[in-house]
């Protein structure tokens, strides 16, 4: 499946450029690194890096990972200090414990490494994730139905180890390019 992937999404971004485009960070994401008491993050699936810009430039010593050389090129060429990118298969990727400060996984959804992102959180750690769910409204029918949440689904992917401390369920910027609804959660690892 990796190899599949790897295909897939360097063709994405060959053939789509506007996604490699420079475009905002969540919104959420302003708020979400308030909550962090140290600096050191972890992007999952960064794509072309909007997010891992903006921890940067927060004074966040990013580890950007994707399984798009094309992405991460992009990215490198940005010559953020703050980042190191790292070409990583999902499936097979052994996240360090108690590594990080902050994790975010946005506009992806993996359910499988959910586990292994609280693993890798530093005490007190926080995850972010944000990604999409199924909506009549969405714009875009699904590639794969797997990456899409149920309503609320995402609250319940987590166990005792951590505590929410924000959840939403709203419309994505104006600046994708597809009108979809999307959950958010933001943990705390006890």
């Amino acid at each position: 499946m990796a190899l599949e992937d790897k295909i897939k999404w360097n063709n994405k971004y060959k053939n789509t450029p506007t996604l490699l485009e420079d475009r905002p960070q969540s919104n959420k994401l302003s708020e979400v690194i308030t909550f962090a008491k140290g600096n050191k993050a972890l992007d999952v699936a960064c794509g072309s890096g909007r997010n891992s810009v903006f921890l940067a430039n927060n004074n966040f010593s990013v580890t950007s990972i994707d399984i798009s050389e094309v992405a991460l090129e992009e990215l490198n060429n940005k010559n953020n200090k703050n980042i190191t990118t790292k070409l990583v298969d999902l499936d097979s990727f052994e996240f360090e414990k108690e590594e990080y400060d902050l994790i975010i996984m946005t506009n992806f959804l993996d359910r499988k490494i959910i586990p292994q992102l609280v693993n890798s959180l530093n005490q007190n750690g926080i995850l972010f994730i944000e990604t999409y769910m199924f909506h009549e409204e969405n714009e875009k029918p699904p590639s794969n139905p797997a990456f899409l949440l149920s309503e609320g689904e995402l609250k319940t992917l987590f166990d005792e180890r951590v505590e929410v401390v924000l959840y939403d369920e709203f419309f994505n910027e104006d600046f994708e390019l597809y009108k979809m609804r999307k959950q958010a959660i933001v943990v705390r690892k006890k």
